[in-house]
């Protein structure tokens, strides 16, 4: 009998087109003669809705389906519940979740608090993990105490503002011109700006309020922007690929340039200092084990011209886009995409085992 996995996709947050892109990915790569595919895909506005296949994600025409679907947190039930138009209701008993969800509502800890009250296997790490890595803030903090190198930052809340020139004060007098302003609860470079003065340090703040009430201001990094992926975590070893790089088309890698920008590249392997490759891939399982990882994440840094390996985020649950580079670095190291969707949904099911 086959076993029944769900995947989500879409979302409530700014990643939404993302996590379609990934999920419709991840779904073609679900071996379909060991598992039962139900799709279930979140609006926008948070409507849940049954959708009937991949080429409905590719095309956008599930957004018009009629089915809703909705996880039950009954954890003596593990099920989908599905409801027609004409209130007709059934159960669908699920086995394992496949969370392919991005950015806010999704990747920081509520989809997967759901999953825990209903104790239904899901891919890809916890509550806590989530939550602490989506927020980038928080995840300075821990990494400070691991002593891995970070960019200088200062954060603000959005409603310091009101004072815009106090907030400028007291910025200019902690970092040096240029400086990145991101909000801390957000994903795919969305709502991040590069600043060059207090003019254009005023806009990005502004910018990045529309995104989340919390916002960091950091130093600018010269240096290769360099990505790692990492797998496992509970009685699994975390295992670490190797590096890619960035090559971004734009000034620097924001949401425009990483996914409708022809002219960005990755490089899988790329020529770094002596011995810097080798201190990323430590430095990525040492913080998505401090983080208390499960799953799979991507880590990215910087690494200088003189070999400094330095920390930016990590993204719990990185794309699975044609361009994205999670499973590029697995691939690099003879993981077919396949195998890897295949390699996280076992280690899911070892989730309660643990």
């Amino acid at each position: 009998m086959k076993e029944t996995i769900a995947v989500l996709f879409g979302g409530q947050s700014s990643e939404h087109v993302v996590s379609c892109m990934s999920a419709a990915n991840v779904a073609a790569q679900i071996d379909r003669d060991r598992y039962r595919l139900v799709l279930i895909g979140i609006t926008e506005e948070g409507r849940w809705i049954l959708t009937e296949s991949v080429e409905d994600i590719r095309s956008g025409s599930w957004r018009e389906g009629t089915v809703s679907a909705v996880i039950s947190p009954d954890a003596t039930k593990k099920c989908i519940i599905t409801e027609e138009a004409d209130g007709t209701a059934r159960e669908i008993p699920v086995d394992v979740v496949f969370p392919v969800l991005h950015g806010l509502y999704g990747e920081d800890g509520t989809v997967q608090g759901l999953l825990e009250l209903a104790r239904i296997p899901y891919v890809g790490c916890g509550v806590l993990s989530s939550a602490l890595s989506m927020d980038k803030r928080y995840t300075k903090i821990v990494v400070d105490d691991l002593g891995i190198r970070q960019a200088k930052y200062m954060p603000v809340m959005r409603s310091e503002l009101k004072d815009m020139d106090k907030v400028a004060d007291k910025i200019e007098e902690k970092l040096p011109y240029p400086v990145f302003v991101k909000p801390s609860n957000a994903g795919s470079s969305r709502g991040i700006s590069k600043a060059a003065d207090r003019p254009g340090l005023k806009a990005a703040l502004r910018e990045a309020a529309l995104h989340d009430r919390k916002i960091l201001v950091e130093e600018a990094v010269v240096g290769h922007e360099v990505e790692c992926a990492v797998f496992g975590g509970g009685n699994r070893p975390v295992e670490a690929s190797g590096v890619g790089e960035i090559l971004a088309a734009a000034e620097f890698y924001d949401f425009e340039a990483k996914y409708y920008n022809a002219e960005s590249k990755t490089v899988v392997d790329p020529e770094l200092p002596e011995g810097a490759a080798e201190r990323v891939r430590q430095s990525a399982v040492e913080i998505f084990k401090a983080v208390d990882g499960y799953g799979l994440a991507r880590v990215d840094f910087f690494v200088t011209d003189r070999g400094e390996v330095i920390f930016n985020e990590i993204n719990t649950m990185p794309g699975f886009t044609a361009i994205s580079m999670y499973p590029m670095l697995w691939e690099a190291r003879g993981v077919t995409k396949a195998r890897l969707v295949e390699n996280l949904i076992a280690h899911a099911k070892e989730r309660y085992h643990v």
